[in-house]
Order: C-alpha cells, then structure tokens, then sequence
C-alpha cells in the first residue's frame, strides 16, 4: 500500500515537472518573464498586446515587472531574473562595451520619440530653447537617455548643457514633479502622467515636447540575452509578433479607443487624463508602425551618446541589433 501511495507521488511530481517544463504553464503557454523600465502610457501598444490577448494568441504568458531603470532591467536579464528586457538600448551598449560576453541584442524597437515634456512655471505658446538660457531645469540621470536627448535639443538649439544653464540631476526620477510643485527650479523634464498632473494642480505648464524637437530616436526597444535568443528563437518570435499587433492597433484607433483598452494598466488614472496623455503621444508619432530597428536609428543613438560623452567605443550595429524576427 506504502509503494503505491509512494508511486502515485513520483507519478503526480512527474507530471507537475512537465507541466512546468520548458516554461510552460497549465493552459500550455511558454512563459516568458518580461521586465520594463517604467510602467508609463508612453508603452501603450505594449500594454494593448497584453489586455487585447496578442500574446496569448501567440502561445506566450507574458509576466510583465517593473524594474525601475534600465540598469535594474539589465541586471535582472543578467542574474536570470527576466528573460526579456524594455528599456533604452543605450543601456546594452554600455553592458557590451563592458565586454560581457552575452550581452542584451536588440530585436523589436516600440517608440520613435522622446516621450517626456518640458513642464514651465507659466504657458508660454512663444518658447524657444534659447529661452532656457540662465534658467534652472530639473533634469535626469546623467547617462540616461531623457537626459541625453534633453541635451541634444539644447545643443541643436546653440545652447552649452554645462554653462548656458542649471541642470538639477541629483532629485530621484520618481520625486522631480514633486519637487518641482514645490518650488525647485524654474522648468522640469517630465514624463506622463506627472507632466500632465502638474497642469492639473495648476503648478504648471507643458510648454514643449522633447519627442517633437528631437526628431526620430529610437528612445525605447525590447531585448534579450544572446543566449536566450539562441535557444528561444520560437519566443522571440511569438513575442515579435504580439508586439506588432500591439502598433498596428495603435496606429489604426482613436487615443479614446487606446485608453479604453489600456485603462486597467493605469486605474489610478482617471479616464479623460488618460485620454488626454495617450492623445498628446498619439499626435506626435510616438509609436512606430513596425518592429524594425534600423540601422539608421542606432547610428544616431551612437551620435547622441558620443555628444553627451558617455560612449567609449561605437559598436557595429549588426552586432547588438537584429531584424530577423521583425522582418
């Protein structure tokens, strides 16, 4: 009697192991453990491929975690703690100059533009960056990429970050809209929803947009471990192709439809600010229409990491990006 229970357990154990094998769940899903930088309405069609099911149409149980900064989401590739990361594909230039020998490739890229905001004391329908001259901005980590772009427009625009200026970079990326209703500074770089809730408790106003007068970056992309890619091409894939479901809905529906779709992602959000964010991304050309990251983009990723002095060596571009599950 003892022998049967005994096999009935190594039966079930054996059963509970296939069931987990592979990444599998129980309904038969490949889980794939998915972290990203931030959790922001800037992400919207990513966020539209998880609540309309085109990850599950694909066979994927996507997991998705919030790391709080790139460096955070790389790490967790790195220590095996996600297998896909979305971040600002500065941060797998850094790790391969490094010399990691499996570093993160690029596979899908999701934004084209900057997506945060120059937030003023005051609306001015008028501003030019030249204003900025002689004030004070909060703005971001030195290295990250809301930092580099925000210089990149002040140099386009014939301003010198280091001296024409006061760049406070010091204050925690999630506290600078607080401080900035609290009397720091005189502007602030700002990502929604913070930008437009300063608006909304009449602290301020967004006076610019960093993803318009910077052109096209690509600001945002999904990567993963060469290692990972190598054995899990079949997911990348699948996740590839959820993913461009994601844009093509974004880019074929109304900012009203979008916030419909996504507002369980942000119930904190009310609905018209939710509207209200989505439509001020969706007017810009936030969102690319396909995965492809080119080579064009990651050239001039380099050029703005090489003009903010944070690049030690450019890398070829055929080495951190691929195309193969995008095209």
């Amino acid at each position: 009697m003892k022998k049967k229970r005994l096999l009935s357990v190594v039966v079930l154990s054996l059963i509970v192991c296939l069931c987990m094998g592979c990444g599998k769940n129980t309904s038969g899903l490949k889980r794939v453990r998915l972290q990203e930088v931030a959790h922001s309405i800037f992400y919207a069609p990513m966020y539209v491929a998880l609540e309309e099911g085109d990850f599950k149409e694909e066979g994927l149980d996507v997991e998705l975690s919030n790391g709080n900064g790139a460096d955070k989401v790389m790490t967790a590739m790195i220590a095996g703690e996600a297998d896909i990361g979305f971040m600002g594909p500065e941060a797998g230039i850094y790790v391969f100059n490094e010399g990691n020998s499996d570093y993160a490739i690029n596979f899908a890229q999701l934004t084209q533009r900057a997506g945060n905001f120059l937030v003023g004391r005051s609306d001015n329908p008028n501003f030019k960056w030249s204003d900025l001259k002689g004030k004070t901005v909060i703005g971001g980590r030195a290295g990250g990429m809301p930092q580099m772009v925000f210089e990149y427009i002040l140099k386009m625009n014939g301003l010198n970050p280091a001296k024409d200026l006061t760049i406070i970079q010091n204050i925690d990326f999630g506290v600078t809209a607080e401080a900035f209703a609290g009397g720091t500074g005189e502007y602030t770089v700002e990502f929604e929803p913070h930008a437009t809730g300063i608006e909304k408790e009449g602290a301020g106003h967004v006076i610019a947009s960093l993803g318009v007068d910077s052109g096209y970056v690509p600001y945002t992309c999904f990567s993963a471990l060469g290692s990972y890619i190598n054995e899990h091409p079949d997911i990348i894939q699948s996740f590839t192709n959820g993913i461009q479901k994601g844009l093509d809905y974004v880019n074929s529906h109304s900012s009203e439809e979008i916030a419909k779709i996504i507002q369980p992602q942000f119930a904190e959000t009310d609905f018209d600010t939710l509207k209200t964010i989505v439509e001020r991304y969706h007017s810009q050309d936030t969102w690319k229409t396909d995965t492809i990251f080119t080579e064009e983009a990651f050239e001039l990723l380099q050029n703005i990491l090489e003009e903010a002095g944070v690049l030690e060596k450019r890398v070829d571009y055929d080495v951190l990006v691929t195309t193969r599950f995008s095209k």
